[in-house]
């Protein structure tokens, strides 16, 4: 092996010095362990509280509703944030350099600037949700929380997280394994306590919704969870070596990301019966360690704040390869301190600015999961047909590369993904309380009053794609005109 190739091997406390070029099979590593830890350091942060906490304060749900909401939602979210993952061990790329291969190495920006801005959103949530933490720790010591202090806090979190971003993969994966150790174990104990002060008659008093508002926490549990972590799977699947087991990453994935998850949203719809303001606080952080003795507020504080670094570090090191992705010519490291920028700037914004939390979440969660599930599946039903990937025309930008199509397009799946994300948003609608931030024609359907609009993106973009597919081949063979070697899975339906 030569002397580059062996510094391209991502090393613990080494900077990656790879980008989005697909990684050579000589250079792969590990097994699909390490995606457990990865995605379960990911989601282990005390948003996932807030989140049961919406669903029985906003949504009505009875504990028993929110507890099946949460298993249904997040393991049926990250399994196909596990399908998604397994295009990275095929293809041995990022999952939105290897999109180019489906929608055309300029047809594929759209979806990539959907999903960088989908992480960067998700990186300013996670990081000031963080500073809150940070904040309150320094106000229990007894310093000042002023503004001053809150920007301080905003710029430490984010320095930790895109510093961690910035050294790439396997520092990436080391950190989250003993993230998990560490502070999950103390998210566990905390969590214990938590359950112990539940009144727990007023859990067994509680009754349960109608169908629509399962319906609708559902589809909000999917959106806050898997959802955004669709484009991100391939990344951290890439440096795995092709003898792996897809079924392995896929167990691998929906596990590690379930089991925090199920746990934290079950434990905030227990503690939202007798705590009303949870989910509505502007500081999500500070309320749940309100219900907390004093002796214990420290480590939990502290574990708050790890725990959402240990998710927006991998929200960082992804959303730096989509910037790359889309044409900028920069450096990984480079666009992982340009996301941190623009992540500071969002942050500031939410605390110093506006002080609100909330409603800006739901209404960047719900409408960013209309792309990104159409986005899936295009890339799903891409995927079912696709042999293999070229590596090198994957990095090829130019015209009458290997994946150019026509001008730089591949129109059936281009099509398919803006045609499903247009009807998607017909079925959508954003309320946060009384005030109603989108609101699409059809939201008032079945579909749109149980926040259904994402799955019909899904499923119309993977329709409509798989349709003009076997359409296009068709009239193609007709005329006899060559096939784009892409597009000879589908006609051979």
């Amino acid at each position: 092996m030569s002397d580059l190739m062996t510094n391209d091997i991502p090393r613990v406390g080494v900077v990656e010095t790879r980008g989005i070029e697909p990684v050579p099979d000589a250079e792969r590593y590990g097994g699909a362990l390490e995606l457990f830890w990865t995605w379960f350091g990911a989601n282990m942060g005390v948003l996932g509280i807030t989140l049961g906490a919406v669903l029985v304060s906003f949504s009505g749900l009875s504990v028993l509703q929110s507890i099946v909401v949460a298993v249904v939602g997040s393991v049926g979210s990250f399994l196909l944030v596990g399908l998604l993952s397994t295009v990275g061990k095929a293809g041995g790329a990022p999952a939105l350099t290897l999109s180019r291969a489906v929608f055309g190495v300029r047809g594929n920006w759209a979806p990539t600037l959907v999903s960088w801005l989908s992480f960067v959103g998700w990186e300013t949530i996670m990081c000031t949700t963080a500073a809150y933490a940070l904040l309150a720790m320094i106000h229990v010591v007894g310093l000042s929380t002023g503004p001053i202090a809150t920007v301080i806090c905003l710029l430490a979190v984010v320095a930790v997280s895109a510093g961690i971003g910035v050294f790439g993969h396997a520092t990436i994966m080391w950190i989250q394994k003993w993230l998990t150790w560490v502070f999950g174990a103390l998210t566990v104990f905390i969590g214990a306590f938590l359950a112990v002060k539940v009144d727990w008659s007023a859990v067994l008093a509680t009754s349960g919704a109608p169908l629509p508002a399962v319906m609708g926490g559902l589809g909000f549990i999917a959106a806050a969870t898997g959802l955004g972590w669709l484009s991100a799977g391939a990344d951290y699947v890439r440096y795995l070596p092709r003898r792996v087991p897809s079924r392995n990453v896929v167990a691998a994935t929906v596990a590690g990301a379930s089991v925090p998850l199920v746990v934290l949203i079950s434990l905030g719809a227990l503690m939202a019966l007798t705590n009303k303001d949870l989910a509505s606080a502007n500081d999500p952080v500070a309320a749940i360690g309100a219900s907390l003795p004093g002796w214990m507020v420290i480590p939990y504080l502290i574990t708050a704040v790890f725990g959402l670094i240990a998710a927006a570090d991998l929200s960082m090191y992804s959303s730096g390869l989509n910037l790359i992705t889309g044409g900028i010519k920069v450096r990984r490291t480079t666009a992982v301190t340009v996301d941190a920028v623009l992540i500071t700037v969002g942050g500031l914004y939410m605390t110093v600015i506006t002080h609100d939390f909330y409603g800006p979440f739901t209404t960047f969660l719900t409408l960013l999961a209309v792309p990104l599930t159409a986005w899936a599946g295009v890339v799903l039903v891409d995927m079912t047909h696709r042999p293999h990937f070229d590596q090198a025309g994957i990095v090829d930008t130019r015209a009458g590369s290997t994946y150019w199509y026509q001008g730089g397009v591949r129109w059936t799946a281009l099509t398919a993904w803006i045609v499903a994300i247009v009807l998607a948003l017909q079925f959508t609608r954003v309320q946060v309380g009384h005030v109603v931030w989108f609101s699409g024609a059809l939201s008032g359907t079945w579909f749109g009053q149980n926040s259904l609009g994402w799955l019909i993106a899904g499923t119309s973009a993977a329709a409509l794609f798989w349709a003009w597919g076997i359409a296009s081949a068709r009239v193609a063979r007709q005329a006899g005109e060559p096939l784009e070697s892409a597009e000879r899975g589908l006609a051979d339906e």
